[in-house]
């Protein structure tokens, strides 16, 4: 066990509240496996620092530049589509926007990120299915949270949190009305998700199909 607080001591970077309670269960559960075998609890250490690991909450660079939009998450980007419509529970119709998707694997941040400052106009939870995130139906059919801000000049962005094979709980602290900023953390996804994120046909999207991303520092697209 003292093993395990020394491992701990060497952790540099902040924690998600949502990883506490994790990491505490791991953290009991290599007590008690350490009782029964030293190669047990050697296992159950690498699990609960593996826990550490996936909440990390690292500070990052936000772009001082006006009028860009930044990637709500970390990971790669998966797809690319132009003059899609938006998720159907959201009311905007037959209305086109060109929608990026960024796929988070277990070894990612997966702190969700403001990817624009403005109004929280609109906040939508649908449950669904865990299909794989990288499946071409996730967005439409699995678990997903719709967030929609309206900037200064009425520009409206959809990001939207979805659920994945492993993931299987979304957290939004964010509040319909309530002002966000461009790179401010607003959520969580656990263990493997999507981040997918709805931009009117006018603006010009910045990244590329593959791209590597850092949430709230990558630019995505520009106003």
């Amino acid at each position: 066990m003292n093993d395990l607080f020394d491992a701990l001591k060497l952790v540099t970077f902040p924690i998600h509240k949502e990883g506490y309670k994790f990491i505490l269960i791991f953290a009991l559960l290599t007590a008690i496996l350490s009782l029964m075998s030293s190669t047990l609890g050697l296992i159950g250490l690498v699990l609960t620092l593996w826990c550490v690991f996936f909440f990390r909450d690292p500070e990052r660079v936000i772009p001082v530049e006006e009028n860009v939009i930044v990637s709500p998450a970390d990971g790669v980007i998966t797809r690319v589509e132009y003059s899609v419509e938006a998720p159907e529970d959201l009311g905007y119709g037959n209305k086109k926007f060109n929608k990026i998707s960024v796929f988070l694997n277990v070894f990612n941040v997966h702190v969700n990120r403001a990817p624009i400052s403005g109004t929280v106009v609109k906040i939508n939870y649908k449950p669904g299915k865990f299909l794989s995130a990288n499946a071409e139906d996730a967005s439409s059919e699995n678990e997903r949270n719709s967030v929609i801000v309206r900037t200064a000049d009425g520009t409206e962005v959809i990001f939207v949190q979805v659920a994945g094979l492993v993931a299987r709980r979304i957290i939004c602290d964010l509040e319909e009305g309530q002002q966000v900023a461009t790179g401010e953390r607003y959520g969580i996804i656990r263990f493997g998700s999507r981040a997918d994120i709805y931009l009117p046909e006018n603006i010009e999207i910045k990244s590329l199909l593959g791209q590597t991303m850092i949430g709230g520092e990558t630019v995505i697209a520009k106003l």
